[in-house]
C-alpha cells in the first residue's frame, strides 16, 4: 500500500465523523427548537382551555384550525394567545379565526373571549 493510499482512508473518515457531528449537531438545535415550540404551544392551549372553557383536545384544534385558516405556523398563533393572555392585542384576523373556531367546538362567545 502506497503512502498516498493510507493517508485517503483517514481522510475519508475524518471527513465522514465531522459530517456525522454536523448532523448531529444540526438534529439537535431542531429538537431544541420543537421542544421550545411544543411548550409555547401546550400553554397557549392551557389559555383556550380556560378562557374557552373548552377541554385540552378541543384548544388545540382551535389552535390548529386558526393557524390553517390564517396561514400562519401554529407556535406563531400560540405565541399570540400567549401574549394576549398577557394583556396584547390580537391581530383581528387572527382574533376573528379564534373566535369561529371557539364557535365551533363550543357555541356563540361573548365579547371578553378571544
Amino acid at each position: 500500500m502506497t503512502s498516498s493510499a493510507h493517508d485517503a482512508t483517514p481522510t475519508t473518515a475524518e471527513s465522514r465523523l465531522r459530517d456525522e457531528v454536523e448532523r448531529l449537531r444540526t438534529e439537535n438545535r431542531q429538537l431544541h427548537r420543537a421542544l421550545a415550540s411544543h411548550a409555547v404551544v401546550d400553554q397557549a392551549i392551557g389559555v383556550l382551555t380556560v378562557l374557552g372553557q373548552i377541554t385540552p383536545q378541543d384548544g388545540f384544534t382551535v389552535l390548529r384550525e386558526a393557524s390553517q385558516h390564517t396561514n400562519t405556523r401554529l407556535s406563531a398563533v400560540a405565541e399570540q394567545v400567549l401574549k394576549h393572555a398577557q394583556g396584547a392585542a390580537l391581530p383581528e384576523v387572527l382574533r376573528a379565526e379564534l373566535r369561529a373556531a371557539l364557535a365551533r367546538h363550543t357555541g356563540p362567545r361573548s365579547d371578553s373571549s378571544p
